[in-house]
């Protein structure tokens, strides 16, 4: 069929590639950094969140995260917005900010936005230790 030219369309922006791509801030904090885990119970990802504090700020934030391209892009963003936070200003945090972070979700990989932010709610749920 000539005349006939194929669209390469990706699902995903250029900004959550790169943040698949090139993961900032992925591994995980030793004790005495607070650690979360949550997970999606319908797609099955999950994520694990830890954070060290120092006069209720954010100073160092790590990501691992087992699931789809959209999660892992999602956790890397969330700790670079993390960083330097403090806890009231976690409390914030929406699903809109991390899609926007990323450039944007598709519907079904919304469920990654989701993710991060019941990652910090889980991760403000825990006893103050590591200040």
């Amino acid at each position: 069929m000539s005349g006939v030219k194929s669209a390469s369309i990706s699902v995903h922006s250029q900004r959550l590639l790169d943040y698949f791509r090139n993961p900032r801030n992925a591994g995980e904090l030793a004790p005495p950094a607070l650690k979360a885990d949550v997970e999606n119970p319908a797609c099955g990802d999950m994520l694990r969140l830890t954070a060290r504090f120092d006069n209720d700020r954010v100073v160092e934030a790590r990501f691992q995260v087992r699931g789809c391209t959209a999660s892992i892009a999602a956790a890397s963003a969330l700790t670079e917005w993390m960083t330097g936070k403090s806890r009231e200003e976690l409390k914030t945090l929406t699903a809109a900010m991390i899609e926007e972070a990323v450039g944007g979700l598709e519907p079904a990989s919304k469920h990654a936005a989701v993710l991060c932010v019941d990652g910090v709610k889980a991760l403000l749920g825990l006893p103050r230790g590591g200040e």
